[in-house]
């Protein structure tokens, strides 16, 4: 869109070829079905994702190699078949332009251009109260990381034992972390103790790990009496990150307008 703007700007388009340009760059679509968005980390800040439930084997391949074309890196979450979508990628004829990435505790398939380097916009920390929590932290760490952000990690620092907890919360905040997301089932009440010890954001998970109601670790923390936190549904860890993410992604836009280095 820059470009094109840029290119009207030096008289190198007209207005009619400007309009047209800019509509076709918006939208594309794969196998008549499904429209792409590739404008849309311009308009929101966040790129489009491949949601891989209830799409095929063939389509995730695609969708995630066209995004990648056009974007530069592309993510795609809850693929059941990794195994098959590696195997389509591999035979793709320019595949050896990209990195592939996979995650299968966070069943997701990252593809990077070779030549594609992303800002770091900022840290953030993720934190599980269970070891079993830890898929659902690994789906944010991925959508954290799409953004731009280093992720700073520990696991399995619980309630049950919350002397656990002290020593990776004091270097989240030492290393001057942006937000915290908390990934917590069971009671679900991690995510109000982190917040109730820090002054940055928290951003809780809960999942639909436990013995008794799934949505029992959603009602606490939605019930939390600590200001502060914000939650997302259950078992969303994509949400979670993109939105820590945001988070990143502004302050870090606010500084470089401050130091007056983002191109107007």
């Amino acid at each position: 869109m820059r470009e094109i703007l840029k290119k009207f700007k030096n008289g190198e388009l007209t207005i009619d070829e400007v309009e047209k340009k800019l509509k076709l760059s918006y939208l594309d679509e794969v196998e008549n079905i499904y429209k792409l968005d590739f404008n849309r980390k311009s308009r929101t800040g966040v790129p489009e994702v491949v949601y891989g439930g209830g799409k095929k084997t063939e389509d995730i391949t695609n969708i995630l190699l066209k995004l990648a074309e056009n974007n530069g890196t592309a993510l795609a979450t809850r693929v059941k078949d990794i195994e098959g979508v590696i195997k389509l990628l591999k035979n793709m004829n320019n595949i050896n332009e990209f990195n592939i990435g996979v995650n299968e505790r966070a069943k997701t398939i990252s593809l990077t251009k070779k030549s594609y380097k992303v800002d770091n916009i900022g840290k953030i920390g993720i934190l599980t109260a269970g070891t079993s929590d830890i898929p659902v932290a690994e789906e944010a760490y991925e959508a954290a990381k799409l953004m731009g952000c280093k992720v700073l990690i520990d696991y399995d620092v619980g309630i049950a034992g919350i002397h656990r907890l002290t020593k990776p919360l004091k270097k989240m905040i030492k290393e001057d972390v942006c937000c915290i997301i908390v990934v917590a089932g069971m009671e679900g009440a991690l995510p109000s103790v982190v917040a109730s010890l820090v002054d940055v954001p928290v951003i809780g998970v809960p999942t639909s790990t436990g013995y008794g109601i799934k949505e029992t670790p959603l009602l606490t923390m939605l019930h939390s009496c600590t200001p502060g936190l914000a939650v997302v549904n259950i078992d969303n860890g994509f949400g979670a990150g993109i939105f820590a993410g945001l988070i990143a992604y502004n302050l870090y836009k606010n500084t470089l307008l401050k130091n007056n280095s983002l191109e107007p």
